[in-house]
């Protein structure tokens, strides 16, 4: 079976790098394209706006998830096909994890970070088996890959960790791993998310 949803977790903010806005669209677009369903933090602004404004454009279905203090603060909006409105960012992450098959990290911020560190820990929990992919625009996440390096090296990982996410570099090579990927299981841990 193919990916069907794919959350993309990503900055509020543009960042200075143009490549981050382009890399955006072009994952909006493609999911759109490709007829997988965009899930994402349901804000307007930001990398955030510019990938569900581009799935939006291109015809795709969009689900934003956002905790009702962050609606104000991230001008959530409603022109969605589907808006989740939760009670916490604990049950947004939730949320967002219950409705993906897939899960794909475009450069961010802090929680952009701490949304793609906890479900690799998920997986490395065994609590899920969903594709976890990191797109390295322009060298965004090498510091993150480093750390992970050190990680390992100080003893506090196994060798393997890595292995829990992939990290490519363009749109089109996450695009071509979700299209190819069979639709992953959920294991009965998830359940207790």
């Amino acid at each position: 079976m193919e990916i069907n949803s794919v959350c993309v977790f990503c900055g509020s903010r543009a960042g200075v790098d143009p490549g981050f806005d382009a890399a955006a669209r072009d994952l909006g677009r493609g999911l759109a394209e490709r007829g997988i369903r965009l899930v994402y933090g349901g804000g307007r602004v930001g990398l955030m706006g510019t990938v569900a404004d581009a799935a939006l454009a291109a015809g795709g279905q969009v689900v934003g998830v956002i905790p009702e203090f962050l609606m104000r603060r991230e001008v959530g909006r409603e022109d969605l096909t589907e808006l989740v409105v939760t009670d916490s960012m604990h049950a947004r992450k939730q949320r967002m994890f219950e409705l993906s098959d897939a899960f794909i990290a475009l450069p961010g911020g802090l929680g952009t970070l701490d949304e793609t560190i906890e479900v690799a820990t998920w997986k490395q929990l065994r609590m899920h088996d969903k594709p976890v992919i990191v797109l390295d625009i322009n060298g965004y996440w090498q510091g993150l890959t480093a750390l992970l390096g050190q990680v390992v090296a100080g003893g506090f990982a196994y060798g393997d960790v890595q292995s829990l996410w992939q990290v490519l570099p363009t749109v089109d090579d996450a695009l071509d791993v979700l299209t190819a990927a069979p639709r992953p299981g959920r294991s009965a841990a998830a359940s207790r998310l």
